[in-house]
C-alpha cells in the first residue's frame, strides 16, 4: 500500500482522519466495539512490526524508543515515552488495549496535554499499520462473510492493499456487525493523518505549499494539527468558489481529493479532525444525548450554529463545512441517504446538457426535488426531512450561497454588515433588492432570486427563521386555524397585512420575501399545483425544465391572469400579439388562485413585477410621496394621462380588473366591510366578474354606515372611471357593441355617455323605427347618468368651467351628494358667464328629467314612494309640488321642491341671459335638452333613485 497504483479506490479508504472517540452518547457503542479491538492486538504494526516502522521514522532526537518484544505481545502501554501521559489521562482497564490507548490519547482536547515523544511513536505506529500488506489479513477474517456477499471486493487481488479501500467504498452495505464495526475503528483510529492518505499529500503537495497550509514533511505535524492541513485546503477551496480577491486557483485533482475526504467523514463528525477539535465543548454542550454517526452529531451543531453559546471557532468550522455540502450534497451523509432513490427516480443526475459539478451542487438537487413536489410527484417523507433542514440552512446563513458573496458584497458592507445571524443579513438584502434602500446590482439581484427559488420558503413558512420569529404571534392568533407548516400560512399573514393584527417586524418580513416570491410563480406551491396545467395550454410552457427554465419575471402569471379576466366575449382589449384562439379562459381551481394573487398583490405595487418594472420611472417622478399602502397605484391611476405608454397599460390593465372585480382591492373592501355587510353583502358574496359590487358601493356611498377611508375609496375609483369608459366594467360590458357601432374613436366616460345619449335623442326626434342603442345599453346609461349627477367632478367638463367658481364660492361645500352643484345652484347670479350657462343646462335637464336632480331624489325617495307610484319619470317634480303641503310630506323634501319652484320661475329669464358658448368643443351631456329623456332610458332602478317603473312598450 506504500506505492499506491489504485489511488482513487484508495483514497475513498484513506481519507478519514479522526479517531473513535466516543462521548457519554456512545458509550454502548464503545463497549459493543471493544471484543473487535481487542482481536486486532495482534495486527501487523504489534511485536515486530513497529521497530521496523521506527527505524524507518525515527523521533526527533531520539525522544521515542524502540518498542520491545514481550511474551504478551507488544504493548503501547509499556513505552517509556508514553507512560507519564497514560497514567495521567487513560483509565487504567485500557492498557493492556493498544487500540483503547490510541482512542485515549489521540484525542486530548489540547495538544500540550501529551508529549511530543509519544505523540511521534503513536503517529510511527500507525505508519507502519498502513504499510504492512498484513494489514487486510484481518480484514479477511473478520469481514469473510461480507467479502463474499460484495462482488466488487471478493474480486479484488489479495497482497495488493486494496480490500480494505473496497470495504470502505461499500460500507453502508456491510451488515456483519463485527466487520462494520472493524471498519469503522480501524478507519478512524489508523486513518487520523492526511500524510497516511494514500495519494493525498502528492495530489494536494502544492496547494498545500502555496496555501501555506504547513508542513508536508511526514511526522512533523503533531496529530492535532494534521486536521488542520485539510481544513486550510478546505477554506481554499470555499474562497475560490466565492473568488474572493487574491483566491489560490487549487488543482483539479486536490480538489477531489478534498472533496472525497469531506464525503467519508460524512457520517461520523470524528472523522472530520479540524471540526472534531473545534466544537468538543459545543458537542457536549448541544448534543451530549445525540448519538455518533450517519451525519447527526453534525445536524444537531448545524442546528445550534447561531446559538451565542456557540463557540466561534465552532461556528466557523460548521459553516465550512456547510459550504462544502453546498458545493456536493454527498458531503452531507444523511441527505444523500435519504435522497439516493428519489434522485434516481426523478433523474435529477441525468441531465447531459448540465456539467456533472452542477449536478452535485446542494442547488441542483433541490430544485430538481422540490420541482417534483410542487407537480404533485412523491418524493419519501424522510427525504423531504433533509431537503427541509438544508433549505432552512441556506435561509439562515446567506455565506452559504458563493453567488450573494461574490455580487452583494457591496450591498452587504453598505448595508447589511454585522447582521450575520438567523437570516438577518439575507433579509436586510432582501429589503435593498426590493428597491427601498437604495439601487441593488443586477447580479446580487438575481443571486437572491435564485437563492429564494433553491430555499422554497413559499412551501413552508418555518424555512424563514426570521419571519417565523417575526411572525410568530401573529400566525397564533390570526392564523391558527391554519396547520403549522402549510403554504397557505403565507397567504393567511397577507390577508392580514396592514390590520391590528399584524406587527411591524412581520410585515417588514413578509414583503421582503413576498417581493421574490411574486417573480417566480412556482414558488406559490398552491398556485403552482392548481395552474400548472392552465399554464401549459395557455403559456406555452409544455415541457419545460423545472430548473433551468429563463423567463421573464412574473411572465407566466401575466399571462394566467389575462386569460382569466380577458376575453373576446367580455369586450375587453387584447394585449398585442395574442390571438382570439389563445384567449380561453382558466380552470375553476386556478382562476380562485389568481384572484388569490392578485388581491394580495393589490396591496404594494413592488408585488406586481410588470408594474413595478414598467413604472418605475413615472412612480418616481409622481409618486415618490405616497408611502401609505395602496397609494402608490391610485397616485399612478391620477396621473393616467401623464405616464409613459408602456406604464400606462399596464395600471390600465390593472384598473379594469378592479372594475370587473373591485374585491382585489383588499384594503378599500376592509375599510367598506360595514357598508357592505349592510347594503351590498348579496353582490360581496356572489361576486363573480360582474362589477356589481362597485356599484353597490357607489350606489350606497352616503349611507349611515359609510366611513371615510370607504368613501375616499369608492371615489376615487369613480374618478379614475372617468378617464376612460373602459374602466367602468357594466357600463362597457352592456354598451360594448353600441360603443364600437355609434361612438369609435371616443375613450372618456363622459363623452361616450354623451355620444350615446345623443344617439337616443336623435333616434327618438326621428322616430326610428329601431333604436340604435341596445336596450340593456340604454338601461346602463341611465345608472351612469345618475351616478354621475352626484359629484362634480365626475363630469370634467361642468367641474373645469366652474373650478374658479368653486374655489370662490364653495370652498367649504364637500364634493359628493351633489352639495357643490347645489352650491352653484344657489349662487347662480355671481358665477362667471361660462359656469353659469353650464349650471343653467344642468338646471334645465334635471326639469326634463327630475330623475337626473341627485339632491332631489334623495330627500324626497321616501315621498316618491309614498305619492307618487304612478307618476312616470318627466312628471315626478309635478306630483312632489301637488302634494307639498300635504301633512306627511317630510321637511326637508318640501323645502328643495320648493328650490325647484323657484328655480322654473326664474328659468325664463336665465335663458334670456345665457348665450352659446364658443370655447366649447365638445357636446355636453346637458346640451339640447328634449322633453321625455327619462322615458327613454328608463329602465331598472338602483338604491337613491325612484322605484316606478314605465310601461315596457316605452323602452324599445
Amino acid at each position: 500500500m506504500a506505492d499506491c497504483i489504485r489511488v482513487p479506490q484508495l483514497l475513498l479508504f484513506f481519507c478519514v482522519s479522526s479517531l473513535f472517540r466516543p462521548s457519554r452518547a456512545d458509550a454502548n457503542g464503545l463497549a459493543k466495539a471493544r471484543p473487535v479491538a481487542a482481536n486486532l492486538q495482534n495486527l501487523p504494526g504489534g511485536a515486530g512490526a513497529l521497530p521496523a516502522a521506527a527505524e524507518r521514522n525515527p523521533a526527533p532526537g531520539g525522544g521515542a524508543s524502540a518498542p520491545r518484544k514481550r511474551s504478551g505481545g507488544w504493548k503501547l502501554s509499556e513505552e517509556a515515552v508514553c507512560r507519564d501521559d497514560l497514567t495521567r489521562l487513560c483509565a487504567k482497564e485500557t492498557w493492556n488495549n493498544n487500540l483503547a490507548v490510541l482512542e485515549c490519547l489521540q484525542d486530548k482536547k489540547e495538544e500540550t496535554e501529551i508529549a511530543a515523544e509519544c505523540s511521534h511513536l503513536l503517529w510511527n505506529y500507525k505508519l507502519n499499520l498502513t504499510t504492512d500488506p498484513k494489514f487486510e489479513s484481518v480484514a479477511v477474517d473478520v469481514c469473510r462473510a461480507t467479502i463474499s456477499e460484495i462482488k466488487e471486493c471478493a474480486a479484488e487481488e489479495l497482497g495488493k492493499g486494496y480490500l480494505v479501500s473496497c470495504l470502505v467504498e461499500h460500507r453502508g452495505n456491510i451488515s456483519d456487525y463485527q466487520c462494520k464495526q472493524y471498519i469503522t475503528k480501524m478507519t478512524s483510529i489508523v486513518f487520523s493523518d492526511y500524510h497516511l492518505i494514500c495519494g493525498f499529500t502528492d495530489k494536494c503537495r502544492d496547494d498545500i505549499n502555496t496555501l501555506h497550509c504547513g508542513s508536508i514533511t511526514s511526522g512533523d505535524k503533531d496529530i492535532h494539527s494534521q486536521g488542520e492541513v485539510i481544513a486550510c485546503l478546505e477554506k481554499g477551496l470555499v474562497r475560490e468558489a466565492e473568488e474572493r480577491p487574491g483566491a489560490h486557483p487549487i488543482k483539479d485533482e486536490c480538489k477531489k481529493a478534498i472533496m472525497r475526504v469531506a464525503e467519508l467523514s460524512s457520517d461520523d463528525f470524528h472523522l472530520d479532525r479540524y471540526l472534531y477539535f473545534s466544537c468538543r465543548d459545543d458537542r457536549e454542550r448541544f448534543c451530549e444525548s445525540t448519538l455518533a454517526g450517519e451525519g447527526r452529531v453534525y445536524k444537531c451543531l448545524f442546528n445550534h450554529k447561531f446559538e451565542e453559546a456557540m463557540s466561534e471557532r465552532c461556528r466557523e468550522a460548521l459553516t465550512t463545512r456547510q459550504k462544502l455540502i453546498a458545493q456536493d450534497y454527498k458531503v452531507s451523509y444523511s441527505l444523500a441517504k435519504a435522497c439516493k432513490s428519489d434522485l434516481r427516480k426523478y433523474r435529477c443526475s441525468a441531465d447531459t446538457g448540465v456539467p456533472r459539478a452542477r449536478e452535485a451542487r446542494l442547488s441542483y438537487l433541490l430544485l430538481c426535488l422540490e420541482s417534483a413536489v410542487h407537480r404533485g410527484r412523491v418524493v419519501s417523507g424522510e427525504c423531504q426531512g433533509e431537503m427541509m433542514d438544508y433549505r432552512r440552512m441556506l435561509m439562515e446563513d446567506f455565506s452559504l450561497s458563493p453567488e450573494i458573496v461574490l455580487h452583494c458584497r457591496s450591498e452587504i458592507e453598505g448595508h447589511c454588515s454585522g447582521l450575520h445571524r438567523k437570516g438577518r443579513t439575507l433579509h436586510c438584502l432582501m429589503r435593498v433588492g426590493r428597491g427601498d434602500a437604495g439601487a441593488v446590482d443586477a447580479n446580487c439581484q438575481r443571486a437572491l432570486q435564485t437563492l429564494i427559488q433553491e430555499a422554497d420558503p413559499g412551501s413552508d413558512y418555518r424555512i424563514d427563521r426570521a419571519l417565523n420569529e417575526a411572525c410568530e404571534s401573529v400566525i397564533q392568533t390570526a392564523c391558527k386555524h391554519i396547520r403549522n407548516g402549510d403554504p397557505m400560512i403565507l397567504s393567511c399573514l397577507m390577508e392580514h397585512l396592514y390590520t391590528d393584527k399584524m406587527v411591524e417586524d412581520c410585515e417588514h418580513r413578509l414583503l421582503e420575501l413576498q417581493y421574490f416570491i411574486a417573480r417566480d410563480w412556482k414558488l406559490d406551491p398552491i398556485l403552482y399545483r392548481k395552474c400548472q396545467g392552465d399554464a401549459a395550454r395557455l403559456c406555452h410552457t409544455h415541457s419545460w425544465n423545472e430548473t433551468s427554465e429563463m423567463m421573464p419575471p412574473g411572465a407566466i402569471f401575466s399571462c394566467l391572469y389575462r386569460h382569466a379576466y380577458r376575453s373576446v366575449e367580455q369586450g375587453r382589449r387584447l394585449p398585442i400579439g395574442v390571438t382570439d384562439e389563445e384567449n380561453t379562459t382558466l380552470s375553476r381551481d386556478c382562476k380562485v388562485e389568481v384572484q388569490r394573487i392578485l388581491h394580495q398583490r393589490a396591496l404594494d405595487v413592488k408585488l406586481d413585477p410588470e408594474l413595478q418594472r414598467r413604472c418605475m420611472t413615472d412612480l418616481g417622478k409622481w409618486c415618490s410621496e405616497k408611502t401609505e399602502a395602496g397609494q402608490e397605484l391610485e397616485c399612478l391611476q391620477d396621473h393616467l394621462e401623464d405616464l409613459v405608454q408602456d406604464c400606462r397599460n399596464v395600471v390600465g390593465n390593472l384598473t379594469e380588473l378592479e372594475s370587473e372585480d373591485i374585491q382585489i382591492e383588499a384594503l378599500l373592501m376592509r375599510a367598506c366591510e360595514p357598508v357592505i355587510q349592510a347594503h351590498c353583502h348579496e353582490v360581496a358574496d356572489n361576486q363573480i366578474d360582474s362589477g356589481d359590487l362597485m356599484e353597490c358601493l357607489a350606489q350606497n356611498k352616503h349611507q349611515k354606515e359609510m366611513n371615510d377611508k370607504c368613501s375616499v375609496g369608492v371615489t376615487h375609483f369613480q374618478l379614475i372611471q372617468v378617464k376612460d369608459f373602459r374602466f367602468s366594467y357594466k357600463f362597457k360590458t352592456a354598451c360594448k357593441e353600441d360603443v364600437l357601432k355609434l361612438c369609435p374613436n371616443i375613450k372618456k366616460k363622459v363623452d361616450v355617455v354623451t355620444c350615446l345619449s345623443s344617439a337616443v335623442r336623435n333616434d327618438t326626434l326621428q322616430d326610428a323605427k329601431e333604436q340604435r342603442v341596445s336596450v340593456k345599453c340604454r338601461k346602463q346609461l341611465r345608472v351612469e347618468e345618475v351616478e354621475m349627477s352626484e359629484d362634480i367632478r365626475l363630469e370634467p367638463d361642468l367641474y373645469e368651467s366652474c373650478k374658479q367658481d368653486i374655489n370662490r364660492l364653495c370652498q367649504n361645500v364637500a364634493f359628493g351628494n351633489a352639495q357643490v352643484m347645489e352650491c352653484l345652484k344657489e349662487n347662480k347670479r355671481q358665477l362667471t358667464q361660462r359656469c353659469r350657462q353650464k349650471i343653467f343646462r344642468l338646471q334645465e335637464a334635471e326639469m326634463v328629467d327630475p330623475e337626473l336632480d341627485y339632491q332631489l331624489m334623495k330627500f324626497c325617495k321616501h315621498m316618491i314612494r309614498r305619492f307618487c307610484t304612478e307618476s312616470d319619470g318627466k312628471n315626478v317634480l309635478q306630483c312632489l309640488k301637488q302634494n307639498k303641503n300635504s301633512e306627511l310630506m317630510d321637511p326637508k323634501c318640501k323645502q328643495t321642491i320648493t328650490k325647484r319652484q323657484i328655480t322654473q320661475n326664474t328659468g325664463a329669464a336665465a335663458k334670456l341671459q345665457a348665450e352659446p358658448d364658443p370655447a366649447e368643443g365638445v357636446q355636453s351631456r346637458h346640451s339640447q335638452v328634449l322633453p321625455g329623456r327619462s322615458q327613454l332610458c328608463a329602465g331598472r332602478r338602483r338604491a337613491g333613485g325612484s322605484r316606478h317603473q314605465l310601461p315596457q312598450a316605452q323602452v324599445r
